[in-house]
C-alpha cells in the first residue's frame, strides 16, 4: 500500500504511506496503516474494502506506522457494529501517556494482543512469530508469518545487529525496511542502511527478498537499480518495492 520510508518522504508523500496488506492463511492484515491508509486502500484498483480486514498489526508506534490505526479500526468494524477484528502491537500502543490507540475504538475490537520477543500467536491455518525485540527508539518487533506451504518475515525499522540473521533464517519471502543508503552518517541512525540489508538477506538466504520503506537517500539511488545490484552480486531474487506492488503467494516464491 505504499513504500515510504523516513519522515521527509512521508511528509512529502514521495512515496505513499498506506503500509502492507497481507492475504494468507484465509485472513486479510493490514499491517503499519502510517497516514493515507486508508484513501490508499479505497483508491486501489481493485479497491482493498477496509471493512474486510480481519486484523491489524502495528509493528511500533512511529506516525509513518501508525498514523492511520484508529480510522482503520473504525472502517474494519464498520463503525463498530463489527466487533470482531483484531489489533496486535507493543505494549505502548495501547498504554501509558500518549497511547497511539483511542480508547473508545479499542471497544470496536473483537481481539487485542500484545506483541513481545519470543511471543507466538496461532491464527487458524498460520502461526505469528515476533522472534526479537528490534534496535529503535520506541519498542519495536518484526514479524514472521509461519504458513504450511512457507515463512514470510518482516524486518521492521531497526538499527543492525548480527542477530537478526538467526532470528530470521528460514524466510522464504523477506520483506526489509531499508532507509538509508550510506554508511557514513554522522549519528547512530536506527535503521538499516543498504549494505546491511545486503548481509542480512546474504545471511538470511531467502528465495525473495523486498526491499521497502525508502528514504531520501534510497530514492535518489533508484531502488530498482540496488535491487537489480543485489540480486547479480547474492543470486538471490530482490526485488524493490512500489506503491500498490502485488506479490503472488504462489509456488515460486517458496521453492529454491
Amino acid at each position: 500500500m505504499g513504500t515510504a520510508g523516513a519522515r521527509f518522504v512521508v511528509s512529502r508523500q514521495l512515496r505513499a504511506s498506506g503500509g502492507l496488506w497481507f492475504a494468507l492463511g484465509g485472513e486479510r492484515i493490514l499491517v503499519d496503516p502510517g497516514p493515507g491508509s486508508l484513501v490508499k486502500c479505497l483508491s486501489s484498483r481493485p479497491k482493498m474494502d477496509p471493512a474486510g480486514l480481519d486484523g491489524i498489526i502495528l509493528t511500533h508506534r512511529h506516525l509513518d506506522h501508525s498514523n492511520d490505526v484508529n480510522v482503520m479500526i473504525e472502517a474494519m468494524s464498520n463503525g463498530g457494529n463489527k466487533r470482531d477484528g483484531f489489533l496486535f502491537g507493543p505494549n505502548d500502543i495501547f498504554s501509558g501517556p500518549d497511547p497511539v490507540v483511542q480508547h473508545y475504538v479499542r471497544s470496536f475490537l473483537g481481539e487485542e494482543d500484545y506483541l513481545k520477543a519470543g511471543k507466538q500467536i496461532k491464527r487458524g491455518s498460520y502461526i505469528l512469530n515476533t522472534p526479537v525485540q528490534h534496535q529503535h527508539p520506541v519498542e519495536t518487533y518484526g514479524l514472521q508469518f509461519l504458513l504450511p506451504y512457507g515463512n514470510i518475515s518482516l524486518i521492521a525499522d531497526t538499527a543492525y545487529f548480527p542477530e537478526l540473521i538467526e532470528h530470521y533464517r528460514g524466510a522464504d519471502i523477506l520483506i526489509i525496511n531499508v532507509v538509508i543508503y550510506q554508511d557514513n552518517v554522522p549519528k547512530r541512525i536506527y535503521h538499516l542502511n543498504f549494505n546491511q540489508a545486503k548481509e542480512l538477506i546474504r545471511g538470511i538466504k531467502p528465495q525473495l527478498a523486498i526491499l521497502t520503506h525508502f528514504g531520501l537517500t534510497m530514492l535518489k539511488e533508484k531502488p530498482y537499480l540496488l535491487a537489480r545490484r543485489l540480486q547479480e552480486e547474492l543470486k538471490t531474487r530482490v526485488i524493490a518495492a512500489s506503491d500498490g506492488l502485488t506479490i503472488p503467494l504462489g509456488k515460486s516464491n517458496f521453492e529454491s
